[in-house]
């Protein structure tokens, strides 16, 4: 493993108009240790723990690789599907399936390119040392959409074995965000060979998708299993602010772009400049200016006892790492981390060794290993 280690102040920032209910009391600063795991991915996306201690990650412009505890990237592995590696498309999340250790399975989702068109797609395979082998497409997006932008794809599993994935409306089509009819802008619920469960809110819903779970998102890019209760949480990206927290909820409508706390890029209102209206959830929390937010996870560890029951977002346009103390479904405050290190956080990861794992979202990118220091700074 290489060695290169920080040491940076945990400072805490204000919510930066987040929603009021987050306190902006002050903490003491703690002291930060980072190390630097393993470097030379190019725009890394996804991550997952192998049983062995190695780890699984994707590259966006479409490899995957085994990087081993000392920070060696293996090969690409073979018999990765092709992408469309443009704008923000690419090979993105990656998880291992729940019976990993027998099957040796593994789901990822992607950008796939349809002729004219592309589309998000989830396969599944199992993982060979240098190869994948028996890959199997068990989910496409629908309809195919020609654009470069809003994928999602963060992937699932609950504590039934069933794969939750968050799919974004594809930036051009955000009107469909609220038909059900379609993927776009939606979570779907599947099991793990891609069929769908008898309790999908839209089975029996004439011109739905019954592979819908919740609708009226933007581009959610965080998904994480609450570990109490069990609940998908995710968090989406807004326009200009706006950037959410929301429980995913059995056919509940989330509103985009209907209502938002965000504005259009240009500053004007999005639609009718509702921030809210009958039937549409309001979020958890949200966040005006925007953290441009990317993976998210739930700190349970013993290891470092001031983040336990924390939640943990990394943020693309602030270089940060968030770290939001909750009281059941309500944020109580808000710390920034790693600001200082300008290092774009595009997955969050808890490792099986009590450490939070960060993948930075660059050309040389890194998988960094963060905790806090065993004594805190003066």
């Amino acid at each position: 493993m290489r060695a290169l280690t920080s040491l940076i102040l945990l400072a805490l920032a204000s919510a930066c108009g987040a929603k009021p209910s987050a306190s902006a009391a002050t903490v003491d600063a703690r002291a930060i240790e980072v190390v630097e795991v393993a470097r030379g991915l190019e725009n890394p996306w996804g991550l997952a723990f192998l049983p062995d201690g190695r780890l699984l990650v994707t590259e966006r412009p479409g490899r995957m690789r085994i990087v081993s505890a000392d920070g060696a990237l293996s090969a690409p592995l073979a018999n990765v599907p092709t992408v469309y590696a443009r704008g923000q498309g690419g090979l993105l999340d990656v998880v291992l399936a729940p019976d990993f250790a027998a099957s040796r399975r593994i789901y990822f989702c992607y950008a796939e390119p349809r002729a004219d068109k592309n589309g998000t797609a989830v396969a599944h395979a199992r993982l060979g040392e240098a190869a994948l082998e028996s890959v199997t497409v068990i989910f496409r997006q629908r309809p195919d959409w020609d654009s470069s932008h809003h994928f999602g794809c963060r992937l699932a599993f609950d504590r039934d074995g069933l794969l939750y994935v968050t799919l974004g409306e594809r930036a051009s089509a955000r009107e469909l965000a609220q038909d059900p009819g379609t993927h776009l802008g939606k979570v779907i619920r599947i099991r793990a060979d891609g069929s769908v469960p008898d309790d999908n809110p839209f089975v029996q819903r004439s011109g739905a998708r019954p592979e819908v779970w919740s609708y009226g998102h933007r581009n959610p890019q965080g998904a994480a299993i609450h570990p109490q209760t069990g609940e998908l949480w995710i968090h989406e990206h807004g326009p200009r602010g706006g950037d959410e927290i929301n429980i995913a909820r059995r056919g509940r409508n989330y509103g985009w772009p209907v209502i938002t706390h965000g504005r259009e890029y240009s500053g004007l209102a999005v639609g009718d400049g509702l921030t809210e209206a009958p039937g549409m959830e309001q979020p958890l929390y949200w966040w005006v200016p925007s953290i441009a937010p990317s993976g998210m996870a739930f700190y349970t560890a013993g290891r470092f006892p001031a983040w336990r029951g924390s939640l943990f977002v990394g943020s693309l346009k602030f270089g940060q790492l968030v770290r939001l103390e909750l009281d059941d479904e309500r944020v109580l405050r808000e710390e920034r981390l790693l600001g200082e290190r300008k290092q774009r956080i595009r997955d969050v990861r808890q490792g099986p060794d009590g450490y939070l794992y960060l993948l930075t979202d660059e050309a040389d990118g890194a998988i960094l290993r963060v905790g806090l220091s065993a004594s805190p700074s003066p």
